[in-house]
C-alpha cells in the first residue's frame, strides 16, 4: 500500500472490527487522538452520568477512515502550535 505509514490494520486484535460498516477500517488510531477536545470532527455522542458530561464515541469512525489521517495530524499540530 503507498503511503503505509499512514494505515495499519491489526485483523489479529480481540476488538477486531470495533466497528461496523467500514471497508477498509484503519486501526492506526485505535485510540482517537481527538477524544480529549469538546468540538472534534467525528460525530461523539454526549451523555449524562452522575451530573457528569461524557463524550461517548462507539459510534464514530472518522478516525479510523484511512482518508482522514491528514486531517488528524493537521489537528494535533494545531494543538501543539497552540500550547
Amino acid at each position: 500500500m503507498d503511503n503505509s505509514h499512514r494505515f495499519f490494520k491489526n485483523v489479529d486484535c480481540r476488538y477486531y472490527p470495533c466497528h461496523q460498516g467500514v471497508d477498509e477500517l484503519n486501526c492506526l488510531f485505535c485510540y482517537c487522538p481527538l477524544y480529549c477536545r469538546e468540538k472534534c470532527p467525528g460525530t461523539p455522542e454526549f451523555i449524562e452520568k452522575d451530573g457528569r458530561r461524557i463524550k461517548r464515541c462507539v459510534n464514530c469512525v472518522f478516525p479510523h477512515r484511512p482518508e482522514n489521517y491528514d486531517k488528524i495530524v493537521a489537528a494535533l499540530k494545531s494543538d501543539a502550535r497552540a500550547s
